[in-house]
């Protein structure tokens, strides 16, 4: 029996990620695109997308991935994902209007059998609205996660899956590409599976919040919370793959988008969002750790000190910087001269004149008073302490995410700071 071809329409993030996946899994795949110049560059090879194997799968499945910035290959396919990023502003809020021109131009090209699937993130309501007689449409909860969003395209843990009338069969050709990726198939009103991928964000912001609050304590009383991680990680009722890291708030735009939809919802229905508002509010308070600490140890001393910063990006793995703390900082010392290195995100996103580009983590060292670590690339955490003193004028380290051995940065004489643990 001959695969169904599946059709993703949006080559953002989100639907480049899940069509190299999709024909990693043995399907064709059309991945459509109207801007013409971004569907040439993905021909020549070139992904605009930051994300381990996307590059050598994209690459091993080039001759069953047919790019193209003509709707009417959209025409091949059995089933179409409506796919593209939903953008967000400062304060969480969605635009829509991007996907509702792309699902009008699918519903109009694709052949009139096939699956149609809104995969963007969209709030409560969005596809119901959408619904239109004789056609089939779906809403699958997206899974993407920047970083590790390839895996878990090709492993993810459930499919949920939003429906006119869950208690019926899904289409066959929608259920057998579902099942090929052998996980658990939630069926659900759209309604529900819309929200539920907000549910899901709320609990993990409030693990996130939980961690961070507490966090915050150790560096005050004593306490190490690195030391307490593996308890709460052996209590089933926690488990080990809770989000108990302490960070620097919560980033990227889609955790905002949804606490921001939460908030709206509950001033249009009347119903109490007051734990989310502490949580954007606690958010905040973590994400400016570094500069309060940079004010307090150096600048309050030394206002004109030159910084290192290593990372721009919002998280490792990733190349974007949407709400990025190390971002943040940096607007807040305009003042000061910053030493940058990143290796995805260049160093021509800062504005600010005092900026410089290095070409190595080493270089961003070299004659700095302060080095603040804000994105916990892997590579960072090989690059030696005894080297990174030499290179330092000054002493201190603001490692948020322990990314170095903090014994290790004393013992050469560093002065070191990082989340969780005091001073």
């Amino acid at each position: 029996m001959t695969k169904p071809t599946i059709g993703f329409a949006g080559m953002t993030h989100l639907g480049l990620v899940h069509g190299v996946s999709a024909a990693e899994k043995g399907f064709q795949v059309v991945c459509f695109d109207q801007d013409h110049d971004k569907i040439k560059v993905l021909k020549e090879g070139h992904l605009p997308v930051s994300e381990p194997q996307l590059d050598e799968l994209a690459l091993k499945n080039s001759r069953r991935i047919l790019f193209s910035s003509s709707a009417s290959d959209l025409a091949k396919c059995e089933i179409v994902y409506v796919a593209p990023d939903i953008p967000t502003d400062d304060f969480g809020k969605s635009d829509l209007e991007p996907i509702n021109k792309l699902l009008n131009l699918v519903l109009e090209s694709a052949r009139n059998e096939a699956v149609i699937i809104v995969l963007s993130q969209v709030p409560p309501g969005f596809s119901r609205q959408k619904l239109q007689p004789g056609r089939l449409m779906f809403y699958q909860v997206e899974t993407l996660i920047f970083g590790c969003a390839v895996d878990r395209a090709l492993n993810p843990e459930r499919y949920i899956i939003g429906c006119v009338d869950p208690r019926q069969p899904l289409p066959q050709v929608y259920d057998e590409f579902l099942n090929a990726h052998n996980c658990p198939i939630l069926k659900m009103r759209f309604e529900s599976a819309e929200l539920a991928k907000i549910s899901v964000n709320m609990c993990l912001v409030a693990t996130v919040s939980t961690a961070n609050t507490l966090a915050e304590l150790c560096e005050k009383i004593g306490a190490d919370w690195a030391e307490i991680v593996p308890a709460l990680k052996l209590d089933k009722r926690i488990g080990q793959y809770s989000y108990l890291g302490p960070s620097l708030g919560i980033a990227g735009g889609n955790l905002e988008r949804d606490l921001a939809t939460v908030c709206n919802f509950a001033n249009e229905f009347g119903t109490d969002a007051s734990v989310v508002r502490a949580w954007i509010a606690n958010s905040k308070h973590r994400r400016d750790w570094p500069l309060r600490v940079l004010n307090e140890e150096v600048l309050r001393i030394n206002p004109h000190a030159v910084i290192g910063v290593w990372g721009l990006a919002y998280k490792e793995n990733t190349h974007s910087i949407k709400n990025s703390p190390s971002i943040a900082l940096i607007k807040a010392i305009p003042d000061c001269c910053v030493q940058l290195f990143d290796p995805v995100v260049s160093a021509d996103v800062v504005s600010n004149r005092k900026c410089i580009s290095s070409i190595s983590e080493l270089d961003a060292c070299a004659g700095v008073d302060v080095l603040v670590i804000m994105t916990p690339w892997p590579q960072f955490s090989k690059i030696s302490p005894k080297e990174i003193a030499k290179q330092m004028k000054g002493s201190t380290v603001l490692d948020p995410f322990r990314v170095l051995d903090g014994k290790e940065c004393r013992d050469v004489g560093l002065r070191y700071f990082t989340l969780g643990m005091p001073n």
